[in-house]
């Protein structure tokens, strides 16, 4: 993205989007504030919407065992419910569908790709679906400290801990072409999730190959080991190679997660907060996944910047809007076009030809019609 001299000013920043995950599918109950019961789960949804979030990641924890659902249907009963209870809230659900593990001896994986792509044929439709391009290790225990998983199942329990550890995301190009067709088909919008900004190519790549044709919206992914690190030039430098017309979200574990979602606050991006990444606050107090939302609230209030609207974050992240060629994907995300046969040097969008005159600067003065005989000037 690029930064023009008043981009750091809060008036000239689109509304903050604030994501809440409050499913946490790593944890168990007891862990941390999860909600169990069908009706706690919606009701965990009002309360993030009330707080002032407006995308909710949508994870599905089954209430007779308490553990993360990979029941198709009932997928389809909870947004049902979410539809009627938070109408206005922005549905993402978790790709993996669940990749906790079953027993303390089983690796933390994603489910094989003909499971995950049932996602694409939920009733009624999310507005998201997570898509991850490129398969990564996802080690999350390799930042966490002995702080962080205090009074949790993880604590003082090395072969869950392992478990975690060795979780990879398996996305290679067998799962993401064909999940971006059949969300394509379903109308349904992919959120993805670069670990890297590799990741971030292999996007580019399949928009400029006609694979997909839309917005860009992600969640820059800093987890754990094999993906974006804790260094702010990473982040920087990631955010650099972000297309101008993308929507990006800060998203990270932990503690870590608070200076991350001020820099992205304060660099004119958007947030995801609660449970399922991080269960404190800057003083080591336990922090449920609505007083996270309110504390991203105060900080966004504090620097100038607004919180969206429900209607305000659909339209940032063109909720419900698909392009029908690469050009268009292209123009509308602020990508130069692709090379054409035998074309050399820098690419630029074709003109007209014609010379435009700037009618005002940035100082709302005329500009340059000392340079333009007048009668050019009144005659335009």
């Amino acid at each position: 993205m690029y930064y023009t001299d008043d981009s750091i000013l809060p008036e000239n920043m689109a509304p903050l989007i604030i994501t809440a995950a409050p499913y946490g599918p790593e944890w168990i109950p007891g862990d941390a504030d999860i909600p169990v019961t069908w009706d706690e789960q919606v009701q965990a949804a009002v309360d993030c919407y009330n707080a002032g979030a407006t995308m909710l990641h949508v994870h599905v924890r089954d209430p007779a065992t308490g553990h993360g659902s990979v029941d198709f249907e009932q997928f389809n009963y909870f947004i049902g419910r979410l539809k009627k209870a938070v109408p206005k809230m922005i549905l993402q659900v978790g790709g993996s569908i669940s990749f906790s593990p079953k027993s303390a001896d089983a690796k933390a994986k994603w489910l094989d790709y003909d499971t995950r792509h049932m996602l694409t044929e939920l009733d009624p439709k999310p507005e998201c679906v997570t898509v991850a391009t490129g398969t990564t290790q996802w080690d999350i225990m390799s930042w966490m400290s002995a702080d962080d998983i205090k009074g949790t199942h993880l604590e003082n329990n090395p072969k869950v801990q392992a478990a975690w550890a060795g979780m990879w995301v398996d996305a290679g190009p067998a799962f993401y072409l064909e999940h971006l067709k059949r969300l394509r088909k379903n109308r349904i919008q992919p959120y993805f999730v670069p670990a890297h900004v590799h990741q971030l190519e292999l996007i580019e790549r399949l928009i400029r190959a006609g694979v997909y044709m839309g917005p860009m919206n992600l969640a820059i992914a800093g987890y754990g080991g094999g993906t974006l690190g804790r260094n702010p030039y990473h982040w920087m430098e990631f955010l650099r190679q972000v297309p101008q017309g993308a929507s990006a979200t800060f998203w990270t574990s932990m503690r870590g997660l608070i200076p991350i979602s001020a820099m992205a606050i304060v660099l004119g991006q958007h947030v995801r907060v609660g449970n399922e990444d991080n269960l404190w606050g800057p003083d080591k107090e336990r922090r449920t996944t609505v007083q996270q939302i309110e504390g991203a609230v105060r900080i966004c209030k504090e620097f100038g910047r607004k919180v969206a609207t429900a209607e305000e974050a659909r339209q940032i992240m063109k909720i419900g809007v698909w392009y029908d060629s690469v050009e268009e994907t292209l123009h509308n995300l602020g990508l130069p076009p692709t090379r054409k046969d035998g074309q050399t040097g820098f690419l630029v969008w074709e003109t007209d030809g014609k010379k435009a005159v700037a009618k005002t600067g940035g100082d709302s003065h005329p500009m340059a019609y000392c340079m333009v005989p007048p009668a050019q000037v009144a005659a335009e």
